[in-house]
């Protein structure tokens, strides 16, 4: 590369010295040529000259011999000129264009070398031409008679040599070589410390190199999976590829590259992302849109030691996939595991009425078998269990309150819970209710109440032939520890952690399943996408009750068929058979504000906030509800009035 300069260099020197010398050559030719048009003009207006001239006109050949011509008057005047000026030559012609003088006196009396027809025309020239003494500048005049300046009588030819024209050139041509000389070191000198710079800024690599390694790294940029934000030390975006653009929701992500980080448009947490980056950062996990994104940021620092960072690259990969299987494991999980467990109470009880046929008693047989049929194929910590028919949501909830009773927590289903439909997007119900459900167990095994409990409520609800599923989730925990509920859905809010810190929440490894500050702000955002959303109804206070969050889930049931045995209409006088409707379930916004099933809440609360304890959540419940629908199974049906 550095030979290349240096030839370049070398090159456009001497090209431009060379078009220099030559310019300078054909200028000092044109200044010969007025040099000796001056010295024939003079020659030629001398009126010895014109007189002798004029008077050889009709000289007979004795007068023209070479030795009269010799030691005439005119030779001696053209060479008195020539030796003067520095001439080459001083020819004085007559009207035919024979030599009257010229320097080599055996040429006298011959016609000249060049042509004399513009001169002895009345017309002054001047060319470079070639004759008898070699080649020369010269200027040729017409002679005119004395007293006339139309009668030509003869004519002037004065040359300068082209060897004094070089001597002239080689004189004001040593500046100009010195200067192409000085410019040729300088600009070897520039080229040297251009390359070696240009050698430091590509780390030592070569054109080609820089080639191959721009295209391996489109191919591999294009190739990922992942999304790759490349930022320089002065944080300006250098690289984006098409894949962070889409899961960061970049309309045009090259547009993006030479941009400053802050007028990017990025998630507000790159900054600070940044800041805190090492070559071995953990990952953060945000949610952006719809995606749950999980970023890591690398500082790169170079292979030599004191070099400055060459910036940060930042990882974005795509977690929702991931999450959305995760949840569907958990259905299927738990699903599974419930299959498991009725296969082995069906195995028990297909023993019990086989022993019970054995034994005769019938009686007792059809009993056990109405038992059976009323409280549903197995039996889970889950109190009202009974309630849910659809099968994801009886083994999700179920499920979830084996892992409540581990933690000391009792998980119950509301009284007013009734689904008529069937669950179709168990992935998106169960991450909505799974988050739900999880952030209510935690705060009720951090609250302060002695009676640890999550009540969770669904109901459906039809309009224009669109299923909607209602969800209702309490807890016995302190409730919110902010005032306004809405800063507990931001990326970042923890309910483990009761703080909302700015920006995601960086972690050792990958969060738990249901996050540490993601769970809220992920259900939301699922809910949204489906036009639902998710809400705080109360926000509780310290002692219990906790808060009371509310989801709406549109297109999520399906019509579907009521179970034979389904008993949810019966804890209700007057409650509307099982089956899909148009009218709408109960009214939610009153359940949300204390009615319903939340009115035996409400009074409970009422009555234990004047009580001072939670004992009035709890009397009004076992008062209003296990009396009353003990009764009304009791008595046939007709309905408890808790």
């Amino acid at each position: 590369m550095l030979l290349l300069h240096l030839a370049v260099v070398a090159a456009v020197v001497l090209l431009c010295g060379g078009v220099y010398g030559w310019l300078t050559y054909e200028r000092l030719g044109r200044d010969a040529e007025h040099q000796a048009l001056s010295i024939a003009r003079s020659v030629a207006a001398e009126d010895d000259v014109r007189s002798t001239v004029a008077g050889l006109v009709d000289a007979g050949p004795e007068d023209l011999d070479p030795d009269v011509l010799a030691a005439g008057a005119l030779q001696a005047s053209a060479e008195d000129v020539r030796r003067r000026t520095e001439s080459l030559f001083v020819v004085i012609t007559d009207d035919d264009g024979l030599r009257l003088s010229h320097p080599n006196p055996a040429q006298l009396g011959r016609p000249v070398s060049t042509d004399p027809t513009e001169a002895l025309a009345g017309r002054e020239v001047t060319s470079q031409e070639r004759g008898t003494l070699g080649h020369s500048a010269r200027a040729k005049v017409p002679v005119y008679a004395p007293g006339t300046d139309t009668a030509v009588v003869g004519a002037v030819s004065v040359g300068i040599s082209r060897e004094d024209v070089l001597a002239t050139l080689e004189q004001d041509i040593a500046p100009v070589a010195a200067t192409a000389v000085g410019a040729l070191a300088l600009g070897a000198a520039a080229s040297t410390a251009i390359a070696r710079r240009l050698k430091r800024l590509t780390l030592g690599l070569e054109p080609e190199e820089i080639t191959e390694l721009v295209q391996d790294q489109e191919a591999v940029l294009r190739g990922v999976d992942e999304g790759v934000i490349g930022v320089s030390p002065g944080h300006r975006i250098t690289v984006v590829n098409q894949e962070a653009g889409r899961l960061l929701g970049l309309d045009d992500p090259a547009r993006l590259v030479g941009t400053p980080l802050a007028e990017a448009g990025l998630p507000e947490s790159f900054p600070a992302l940044l800041a805190a980056a090492t070559p071995a950062s953990p990952a953060v996990e945000q949610v952006v849109g719809p995606h749950v994104l999980i970023l890591s940021a690398r500082a790169v620092r170079p292979a030599g030691p004191g070099l400055p960072g060459l910036g940060w690259v930042v990882l974005v990969r795509d977690r929702t996939e991931l999450q959305s299987l995760t949840r569907q494991l958990d259905a299927v999980g738990a699903l599974s595991t419930a299959l498991r467990a009725q296969r082995h109470e069906f195995a028990n009880r297909l023993h019990t009425i086989s022993g019970l046929l054995a034994l005769g008693d019938t009686d007792e047989a059809r009993r056990y078998v109405a038992e059976v049929t009323e409280t549903g194929p197995l039996t889970y910590p889950a109190e009202q269990a009974e309630l849910l028919r659809d099968p994801y949501l009886q083994a999700f909830l179920g499920a979830k309150s084996v892992e409540a009773a581990e933690r000391g927590v009792v998980l119950r289903i509301g009284e007013d819970t009734l689904v008529r439909g069937q669950i179709t997007d168990p992935q998106d119900v169960t991450t909505v209710i799974g988050n739900l459900v999880d952030n209510a167990v935690r705060a009720a095994v951090q609250g302060a109440a002695e009676d640890r409990w999550v009540e969770v409520e669904l109901l459906d609800e039809w309009a224009g032939g669109t299923g909607t599923l209602h969800l209702v989730v309490a807890d016995s925990g302190d409730g919110l520890p902010v005032a306004d509920p809405e800063p507990v859905f931001a990326q970042g809010w923890s309910t483990a952690a009761g703080a909302a810190p700015d920006g995601a929440v960086a972690a050792p490894g990958l969060p738990e399943a249901h996050g540490q500050g993601f769970g809220l702000a992920l259900s939301r955002e699922l809910a949204r996408r489906r036009g639902g959303d998710v809400w705080v109804t109360d926000s509780g206070r310290p002692g219990g009750p906790g808060a009371v969050f509310c989801a709406r889930l549109p297109g999520t049931v399906v019509p579907g068929t009521v179970v034979p045995g389904h008993r949810p209409g019966d804890h209700g006088a007057g409650r509307a058979p099982a089956g899909p409707r148009e009218d709408g379930p109960p009214d939610l916004g009153a359940r949300g504000a204390g009615a319903g099933s939340s009115g035996v809440r409400a009074t409970g609360r009422s009555a234990g906030g004047s009580g001072g304890g939670p004992d009035g959540r709890t009397d009004g419940r076992t008062d209003g509800r296990t009396d009353g629908r003990t009764d009304g199974r009791t008595d046939g049906g007709t309905g408890g009035t808790g």
